[in-house]
């Protein structure tokens, strides 16, 4: 099982605009540039965390991307559901009633989805913060 490189960035993302201020927002050319993308590709990805209401966008010379929610509320499983969408990882090949490979994957599936739920960004974020200041001291 992989993620897409677009939820890698989607995330980088993320936590880089948690750690700005609530009034700053950040372009798009700082966010490409950070990660090394074009801005054409990173463009993509904020229009799906644009429309998951995650983020929201500011037009203009001084417009850009920043947090639109409450930050201790956004989880890994809001940003992946924003890129990836909501559908199974599995799919049973043999469609049968009562399927105990299925119960399996199922099973699997809700608890990855239960912990990566309960895994905040913003402690990602206040963790990165941290490191960073502790570097430059």
């Amino acid at each position: 099982m992989r993620y897409s490189n677009a939820t890698n960035y989607a995330l980088h993302t993320m936590v880089h605009l948690m750690l700005q201020t609530e009034r700053n927002s950040v372009g798009v050319q700082e966010l490409a540039d950070m990660q090394h993308l074009s801005p054409t590709y990173l463009s993509k990805i904020l229009t799906k965390l644009t429309k998951a209401g995650l983020i929201e966008s500011t037009p203009g010379a001084k417009g850009g991307y920043k947090i639109s929610r409450k930050k201790h509320e956004i989880s890994f499983l809001d940003v992946i559901h924003a890129v990836e969408g909501d559908t199974s990882l599995f799919d049973c090949s043999i469609h049968h009633e009562g399927c105990l490979i299925e119960n399996v994957m199922k099973q699997a599936e809700e608890n990855m989805k239960a912990e990566l739920g309960s895994k905040l960004l913003i402690d990602i974020a206040t963790e990165a913060e941290f490191i960073q200041k502790e570097e430059k001291s």
